[in-house]
């Protein structure tokens, strides 16, 4: 069974009872920072057509590594992990999608990792023939997927970097403030608080790290006064080490 199966329709514009067409996008908070942006106002309501909201809860598949690739998305709420699977059966985090990142800009025919639903996610979904067709008719929206596609490579570079230094602590290092980056630009501002919705394993399986190993150097920073661990992450105390430490 295709794992979208599994995804749940909010209908039109969920918890408004006046909904009209192009109103979704306008509500949309990811919008100006996901592939939509460069859409003019009387152009959203021609890609509501071909869209759905839909809604994972924490631990849902979006869907599997090779599985056809139907349909791609937008995440407009929570995070996903990007999962593939070794041949001998080891998992290798690729990536972590936040609110605004597009999945599924490759040309492959089926998906080359798994997307798993780290918190409660909410996305928006385009039938893969429909949205091709419909960029075909929209150059300035091919741009912009060009566009997510660099930022989809630029990320890809850095975590090459990150698997590639020496030291779990600047490993460690670094993905903070990549994350911090991030959510910044979701959020419009820098915080010294940092939200880590995905747990220590899938944050060693990401940078290639023990468990053990992430934990002990996170508990290091903090005894260090570098950072301290609230409920929901990390605030930094000492951005600087950070950014000597990553440069």
């Amino acid at each position: 069974m295709n794992c979208l199966d599994q995804a749940r329709p909010l209908g039109a514009h969920a918890g408004c009872s006046h909904h009209v067409k192009g109103e979704d996008c306008r509500l949309c908070l990811v919008r100006p920072l996901s592939v939509c942006s460069a859409l003019e106002p009387d152009e959203w309501a021609s890609i509501e057509k071909i869209s759905t909201d839909v809604r994972f809860e924490e631990r849902d598949t979006v869907v599997r590594e090779a599985d056809d690739v139907v349909s791609l998305y937008t995440i407009t709420a929570g995070v996903v992990r990007l999962v593939r699977t070794l041949h001998d059966g080891r998992r290798q985090l690729t990536g972590f999608a936040l609110p605004g990142d597009f999945l599924g800009l490759s040309l492959e025919r089926t998906w080359t990792f798994s997307i798993e639903a780290i918190t409660p996610v909410t996305a928006c979904r385009f039938g893969r023939a429909s949205l091709m067709e419909y960029v075909d008719q929209k150059p300035h929206f091919l741009m912009r997927l060009h566009e997510m596609a660099t930022h989809e490579l630029s990320l890809a570079q850095d975590h090459m970097v990150l698997l590639g230094r020496l030291t779990a602590e600047e490993k460690i290092g670094a993905f903070l403030l990549e994350l911090r980056r991030r959510w910044a630009r979701i959020e419009g501002h820098a915080s010294d608080h940092i939200p880590l919705p995905m747990g220590r394993q899938d944050i060693a399986d990401y940078l290639g790290l023990t468990i053990e190993t992430v934990s002990r150097t996170i508990n290091q920073m903090q005894r260090a006064h570098h950072l301290v661990i609230v409920p929901d992450g990390v605030r930094l105390l000492n951005t600087a080490y950070f950014e000597q430490l990553c440069p």
